[in-house]
């Protein structure tokens, strides 16, 4: 079971950032870590787990009144 750090604060947003990491180590992104496993969605989890890979939550906005 991955630690989510506390900065992520859900287990949902831990595992969307890592599958977006994921989809860019399928696409030639350099790994950020070495882990013995080559596989993009072992080593994304890893590099989210160690709060190596950058987010951000965007803001909803108040509805606005017709």
């Amino acid at each position: 079971m991955p630690k989510i750090p506390e900065n992520i604060g859900s287990k949902y947003r831990f595992i969307i950032i890592a599958a977006e990491r994921a989809k860019q180590l399928q696409n030639r992104a350099k790994p950020k870590v070495r882990v013995k496993s080559a596989k993009p969605a072992r080593i994304a989890i890893r590099e989210v787990e160690e709060n190596l890979i950058a987010f951000e939550i965007p803001q909803q906005e108040p509805p606005q009144e017709s």
